[in-house]
């Protein structure tokens, strides 16, 4: 008994570092990838352990361990030559992201034409007033974003919620947004609607229909601006 309270304070004090690390190696993931959600970290560019140590003041240890992290989902890669850097996506897998997308999108749809309460309608409502009243594409980039968000928690499905939280982390490796493109917002804003009027009549083929047609053009207007073709 008096060996176990001896040891007592040392259990305690290596517990608090181990969490402090854990803590400190948290923080430097969620900041790295919120830094690459906001463009700030651009796809190709070079991740240098010491640099992010001494921007985000705290030792090399919890940057190794989020970049660890963030390899791990992809979205880190190690390049010849040129050590640790932002994934790069090709024309192959910009594809393959888009129609697992519209596949997740659809099935949002369509849970929530079967799901949404009227104040989530409603939401919805309020989100695409705002987004057609919008100009500047990276606004209106956000407030699309809200947009589907808004079909996500009104499909009441966590699984499915997670599914896409996870996709959208690798879309944040897409260079600016598809609204930049001449007309993409405007057609955007039309099909907007057509996915809220089926979720508000109920109609889950509709919705999910609209939903994949919504985003297999988001995606071919994404390979015309990042490859000059489909």
């Amino acid at each position: 008994m008096t060996t176990k309270l001896a040891l007592q304070p040392w259990i305690d004090d290596e517990d608090e570092r181990l969490s402090e690390e854990v803590s400190r190696a948290e923080f430097a993931y969620r900041t790295l990838l919120e830094a690459i959600s906001n463009g700030e970290l651009r796809p190709g560019q070079r991740m240098r352990e010491n640099e992010l140590a001494k921007m985000l003041n705290i030792s090399r240890t919890p940057i190794r361990e989020a970049m660890r992290r963030l390899s791990s989902e992809g979205l880190v890669v190690v390049a010849p030559s040129r050590g640790m850097m932002v994934a790069q996506l090709d024309k192959l897998q910009v594809r393959e992201l888009y129609s697992i997308r519209a596949t997740l999108e659809g099935a949002a749809a369509r849970l929530a034409a079967q799901h949404a309460s009227a104040g989530e309608i409603a939401v919805m409502k309020e989100i695409l007033d705002s987004c057609e009243a919008e100009n500047e594409p990276l606004s209106y980039a956000r407030l699309n974003r809200l947009f589907h968000q808004s079909i996500h928690e009104s499909a009441h499905n966590r699984y499915l919620t997670k599914s896409l939280s996870q996709l959208a982390t690798h879309l944040a490796l897409l260079p600016g947004t598809t609204f930049e493109a001449p007309g993409r917002s405007v057609e955007a804003s039309r099909e907007h609607r057509v996915i809220l009027d089926a979720i508000e009549r109920r109609d889950p083929d509709a919705a999910e229909a609209a939903a994949r047609q919504h985003i297999e053009k988001a995606g071919l207007t994404r390979m015309r601006m990042m490859f000059s073709a489909p």
